[in-house]
């Protein structure tokens, strides 16, 4: 008989309380108990990025990371950033660029990018680059996914909205 332990979350903003086997990872979790699928189990090794969400404002790998381990603290996942705005031009700029293409990928790009976009002065392309390579993509090449996040992270530095810009 399994034993079940009580995790208290808050999830994109919401508390959340579940009985979770010692073993479910945060990821399952996410996608088997919250419906909250948007971010994808890929490798299930912390390797490709896929399963990428906040915790506790850091980056996490959603495979690798143990439900029960978190109890307290605060998950916010791709639907998170994308119901409260947050990462709207980021989005925006990926359509543009043509950053995603079969999009598995993308929720756990999105993520991780939120991290460097507050950094001050801009991110180079070089810390891009190396900021994501923990997230695989096997589809663009990674150009189209750099440049959205350069064009986002110049934007948002000069206080312009890539929207109004028709970027």
């Amino acid at each position: 008989m399994n034993q079940l332990i009580n995790v208290t979350l808050k999830v994109n903003g919401t508390e959340v309380s579940r009985p979770v086997e010692p073993r479910t990872h945060l990821i399952d979790f996410l996608r088997n108990e919250l419906a909250l699928t948007g971010s994808h189990a890929g490798c299930e090794h912390g390797v490709c990025g896929a399963c990428t969400v906040l915790v506790d404002g850091e980056i996490v790998r959603g495979c690798l990371t143990l439900a029960c381990q978190l109890d307290g603290a605060d998950v916010v996942t791709v639907e998170g950033l994308t119901e409260s705005g947050a990462i709207a031009d980021l989005q925006t700029a990926f359509h543009l660029r043509n950053a995603l293409q079969c999009g598995y990928c993308t929720p756990g790009m999105l993520v991780a990018a939120t991290a460097i976009l507050g950094q001050q002065p801009p991110a180079t392309r070089e810390e891009i680059r190396e900021h994501l390579s923990g997230n695989y993509c096997r589809c663009t090449g990674y150009e189209a996914i750099v440049d959205a996040i350069e064009e986002t992270a110049k934007a948002r530095a000069a206080g312009r909205a890539l929207a109004q810009e028709g970027a």
